[in-house]
């Protein structure tokens, strides 16, 4: 009779992981379910190898309330390297093209960065996880493949310099969800005179999340060694992804027919949109929508 596979055991939760460089985020995620032994878990917006940074990590339910944080704005530090283009247009790429790199005041610096502020048109990078016919482009990239891309509209909100050298500056980036900072780098780079590449970058801020706030590696498996009950107490609450949607709190027979995936009439409700939703206080339903009748309907439940 064979033995039953262990499938892990039931963690609900976020734990906020400083990534670091080396590795992939599936690569992290991994260590991070095997870590806590947990049945399930994803990551909440891919991180480059090559980078390090915040990188939220949705165990068991919370992972219902990943694709929000998918859709958040993100804020990176990143340095760009003027002078140097690379295959991937970053560190870890060839050297495919070298140009000079004129003399640069900062105001001039500061002007070229201004053109990138609000909505911009970006062409994702073949280095990248985008699929074409079910096949990655980075996969295709490998294989010497180029495959038009279509262009995407982002928005960088804020595109701060930092500080720089004859060949080096270093950016603070809030943009949103599908920015490339790799071809935001090249971008800059031809808008300067020159050619540039990505050479190191960090994630600051993820959705509500800040780097300050996550865990190495390192520290994760401390906890770990001081067993389960110490490693759980990392975690985060998930509807802390959610903090700054308004709170609708339910009576005890409402909440019943909205965990049956019924609307519910909630009097003189302000809110409108997307919501959070708890029976009485404190108990976390999962989150819905007001309809124009003055009802929230259902929209993500949490198991019971």
């Amino acid at each position: 009779m064979s033995r039953r596979r262990n499938k892990g055991r039931t963690v609900n939760g976020i734990l906020l992981l400083d990534k670091p460089p080396g590795i992939t985020s599936n690569k992290a995620l991994q260590m991070v379910k095997r870590l806590f032994n947990a049945r399930k878990a994803g990551h909440t917006g891919n991180l480059d190898p090559m980078a390090s940074g915040v990188l939220p990590i949705c165990l068991g339910e919370a992972t219902k309330m990943s694709a929000f944080l998918l859709d958040a704005d993100k804020r990176y530090r990143g340095t760009v390297k003027l002078g140097v283009r690379t295959s991937s247009a970053d560190a870890e790429g060839d050297v495919i093209e070298q140009l000079p790199v004129p003399e640069l005041q900062e105001q001039q610096i500061r002007d070229v960065l201004a053109q990138f502020s609000g909505e911009i048109e970006q062409i994702p990078p073949m280095y990248s996880a985008l699929k074409h016919r079910g096949q990655p482009l980075y996969k295709l990239a490998r294989q010497g493949v180029e495959i038009e891309r279509k262009p995407r509209t982002v928005t960088i909100f804020k595109l701060e310099l930092l500080q720089f050298t004859a060949d080096e500056l270093s950016i603070d980036v809030h943009c949103s969800k599908g920015t490339y900072v790799r071809t935001l780098a090249e971008d800059i780079g031809t808008a300067l005179g020159s050619c540039a590449h990505l050479n190191s970058l960090v994630r600051t801020k993820a959705g509500p999340f800040k780097l300050g706030e996550a865990m190495t590696l390192e520290q994760l498996e401390a906890a770990a060694q001081q067993g389960g009950a110490v490693l759980d107490q990392q975690l985060l609450p998930m509807e802390n992804a959610l903090l700054d949607w308004p709170a609708v709190e339910l009576p005890q027979e409402a909440a019943h027919y909205f965990r049956k995936g019924q609307p519910v009439f909630v009097p003189r409700i302000s809110s409108t949109g997307w919501v959070r939703i708890y029976e009485g206080k404190e108990r976390f339903l999962g989150v819905g929508t007001v309809l124009d009748d003055g009802r929230v309907a259902p929209r993500r439940l949490l198991s019971a």
